[in-house]
């Protein structure tokens, strides 16, 4: 049998990663997310190669539902940080609603068609998006009618969230018309017509350079400058993905400033940060990180948030730390 070898070449501006010569990753950096965790026998090999120091091991803590949270929390949508709060089952809770049974009632498919709801509503999707996100992060399969139902029973059950989109919306327009209006949760962020900016609590910006709108009967077209000769369309739902995306990763960016005191942070993917740790101290180690991962920035006062941690000694085979813990005790 060949021993499966890998490496990275360095290729001007781009970097290829390359298995057993063949290319399995291409792009000016390696994308740690899209290394494969499923599909076969050998949908681990890639991430099981990535291994700590020799006594050590890893820690991967996520920032649980963080940006469902941030944006519940910015659009003021109180029902919902309240549930988040008191660590109420959110996805079961929207399931619930969406087929009229008790909380308890609810199945493991129901339950996560309650899950992308929460997670693929809360930008302004269609029916006709929500049913193809909802086969794709889901695995269920639903017409078009039924999505359009679930899409308008979230804006109905969220309508501080909706509102958020519409004043977003109100906001490109103003910034067009070279005139601010402030949208959100009071004090988070300050909208800038000059600069075409949202600032954001760690003094960067989000840019909308060049931005413009194209008007007919029926719509407004909302665009800014891309890479190149390229335009970008924007509009009040994406504006808040931006938004809520760029302040998860604020807060994110803080708690791994406060971990890297103790511990090196190797990497992030998504809403994960992976830090390495002394073999020896991984219990109090692990312990310290989820601490820094519930530490919340003074403008973020109210704004729920929690994490999950696994440990392990390579990147692809890490177990729950409660797990962990209590089959390393017995």
């Amino acid at each position: 049998m060949i021993e499966p070898t890998y490496d990275i070449l360095d290729c001007g501006p781009r970097n290829r990663f390359v298995a057993n010569g063949k290319v399995v990753h291409n792009c000016d950096s390696v994308n740690m997310q899209n290394l494969p965790s499923r599909g076969g026998p050998y949908a681990k090999v890639l991430k099981n190669c990535v291994v700590p120091p020799d006594g050590h091991m890893i820690v991967d803590c996520d920032a649980s539902q963080i940006e469902a949270r941030v944006l519940a929390w910015f659009a003021e949508q109180d029902d919902l940080v309240d549930a988040f709060a008191n660590r109420e089952d959110v996805y079961k809770k929207m399931a619930s609603s969406i087929y009229k049974i008790p909380v308890e009632e609810v199945t493991k498919q129901q339950r996560q068609v309650g899950k992308v709801a929460i997670l693929g509503c809360g930008y302004g999707v269609g029916g006709a998006k929500f049913k193809t996100v909802l086969k794709l992060m889901g695995g269920v399969d639903v017409d078009e009618d039924e999505a359009k139902r679930i899409v308008t029973l979230y804006r109905e059950t969220n309508p501080k969230i909706q509102r958020l989109w519409w004043d977003a919306g109100a906001m490109l327009e103003r910034m067009v018309q070279g005139r601010d209006k402030q949208f959100g949760r009071e004090g988070v962020v300050r909208v800038d017509h000059k600069e075409n900016a949202i600032w954001l609590p760690s003094g960067l910006p989000i840019l909308y350079p060049d931005l413009s709108v194209k008007r007919s009967d029926s719509r407004a077209e909302y665009s800014y400058k891309g890479r190149g000769k390229s335009r970008n369309y924007i509009y009040g739902g994406k504006c808040v993905e931006n938004l809520t995306q760029a302040l998860a990763r604020c807060i994110i960016a803080e708690q791994m400033y406060i971990i890297q005191q103790r511990y090196r942070v190797a990497l992030t993917v998504h809403d994960s940060v992976v830090v390495v740790v002394p073999e020896a101290e991984i219990v109090a180690g692990t312990r310290y990180i989820m601490g820094c991962m519930r530490y919340l920035p003074d403008w973020a006062k109210g704004l729920p948030i929690d994490c999950e941690a696994e440990v392990g000694y390579t990147y692809g085979n890490l177990t729950e730390f409660e797990k962990w813990l209590a089959n390393r005790e017995q």
